[in-house]
């Protein structure tokens, strides 16, 4: 029987862990310049330094905005001007396994350099496009996406 009960403690304690993984945040802004918002769940937030990011936030600027975002695996994304950035996925969980970083780049201008989630496990971080997705492997790229 107390094997039982030790067998449901540590089944949630590592389900607890899990979720505060994916469910925390992400990041925070760290710079940022002119107008500039998350849009989460449907509502929009004016974007300050020091807020928090989370996974399935999207990030916008206007026209004299941009954005400088650190996460929590030491990644770093700059947002220029008249940009929309969704972060779909992020998981940030190395004791677990639980390693996971997608961004999909709607509009815009964005400048990426890879964090911790790309040294340990490459194939779990994806940057998307409207017409391409850059598979990462611990490296920094600019990318541009026309409105077209």
């Amino acid at each position: 029987m107390r094997y039982f009960i030790c067998m449901i403690c540590v089944f949630f304690m590592t389900s607890v862990t899990l979720v505060a993984a994916s469910d925390g945040p992400a990041g925070s802004i760290k710079t940022m310049k002119g107008a500039a918002s998350i849009v989460r769940q449907e509502k929009v937030i004016l974007a300050k330094n020091g807020e928090k990011i989370f996974a399935r936030d999207i990030l916008r600027t206007g026209a004299d905005g941009s954005l400088g975002v650190i996460f929590k695996d030491d990644t770093l994304l700059s947002v220029g001007p008249n940009s929309e950035l969704v972060i779909d996925e992020f998981l940030f969980a190395p004791a677990q396994g639980k390693l996971s970083f997608v961004a999909r780049m709607l509009r815009g201008t964005a400048v990426y350099l890879s964090g911790i989630i790309a040294k340990l496990s490459p194939e779990s971080v994806r940057f998307e496009t409207p017409v391409a997705s850059v598979g990462i492997r611990g490296t920094k790229f600019a990318v541009k996406v026309d409105e077209n």
